[in-house]
């Protein structure tokens, strides 16, 4: 098998695995589950597949007091606030918009990419946030698949969580992982993030009791935390391989396979306001994308 053909089966695994993880949210919170709960387990159950992941291929860990920062950055942007956001939308919204809504993540990182000067400005990819933004404005319509016309709001929660993982992004290509391995870094967050969402689960009463018989909504919590581990340990190690520009096109994947799950599992029917959002949002992706042109793929 040539590289290239690893590489691209590589891409659409992440983009199945990752897409997935839409549908499973939306069952996680199905029963009621609050967001705190579920981002407690989700943590933990994605720090013991990055452990196993780490302690498998024998890494030296160099973790010092300076990573601070930058772990409390990746947890707070990474996990904990958009997560919060994207539980509280997930319960009211269908599981194929959530989908669509994701792959606003790098037209926030754009506009963050310049005020941090980390991208020069070009006028073809402004014009894909236009595209990003038009296709938001067709998934708030009364016409389009919402389940009712006060759910237009819960939209602004998944946006507001597509923000925040636009600037960790950005903070650690700004700021670098200070000589932490992606997954380690990663692992460690979600350790911190465990130690920050513990007693605000236990004050809020949100805690989740998983010693039970398990149904759909448990096995989902544990689905999508084990995807997204994996799914982002592969992206480290083609972005490796292959380089950021074309590990980057996994963005389209995941919201189109996002949609298909959610249709497959979920049964979900959407209408043509959404199907035209969907393709406005494809159209605004390809635009935004870094190009060829900045970096071998």
């Amino acid at each position: 098998m040539s590289p290239q053909l690893l590489y691209f089966i590589v891409l659409i695994l992440l983009g199945a695995g990752w897409g997935i993880t839409i549908p499973m949210t939306r069952v996680a919170v199905s029963t009621g589950y609050q967001q705190f709960g579920l981002i407690f387990w989700e943590l933990l159950f994605s720090a013991c597949v990055l452990l196993a992941i780490t302690t498998f291929r024998r890494q030296r860990i160099n973790l010092k007091a300076r990573h601070f920062v930058l772990l409390l950055a990746i947890t707070l942007s990474g996990t904990i606030v958009p997560n919060s956001f994207s539980y509280v939308a997930a319960a009211k919204l269908p599981a194929g918009i959530m989908a669509i809504i994701i792959s606003l993540v790098p037209m926030f990182t754009l506009p963050m990419a310049l005020v941090w000067r980390l991208e020069r400005f070009e006028a073809f990819r402004f014009l894909g946030l236009l595209f990003g933004a038009g296709a938001i404005v067709l998934l708030i319509r009364p016409e389009a698949s919402l389940p009712d016309a006060g759910s237009a709001v819960f939209v602004l929660f998944a946006v507001l969580a597509a923000a925040c993982y636009g600037f960790e992004g950005n903070y650690v290509s700004r700021f670098g992982l200070d000589g932490l391995g992606a997954v380690q870094a990663l692992l460690f967050a979600s350790l911190l993030g465990l130690a920050l969402i513990t007693p605000v689960v236990v004050l809020s009463g949100q805690w989740i009791d998983l010693n039970m018989h398990w149904r759909a909504p448990e096995w989902s919590l544990l689905g999508l935390s084990v995807f997204h581990a994996c799914a982002y340990s592969g992206y480290v190690w083609l972005v490796g391989r292959a380089g950021s520009v074309f590990a980057a096109q996994v963005a389209y994947l995941v919201t189109l396979f996002g949609v298909f799950w959610s249709i497959v599992f979920l049964g979900e029917q959407y209408s043509g306001w959404v199907w035209a959002a969907l393709a406005l949002m494809m159209v605004g992706l390809f635009l935004v994308q870094p190009r060829p042109k900045t970096e071998a793929a």
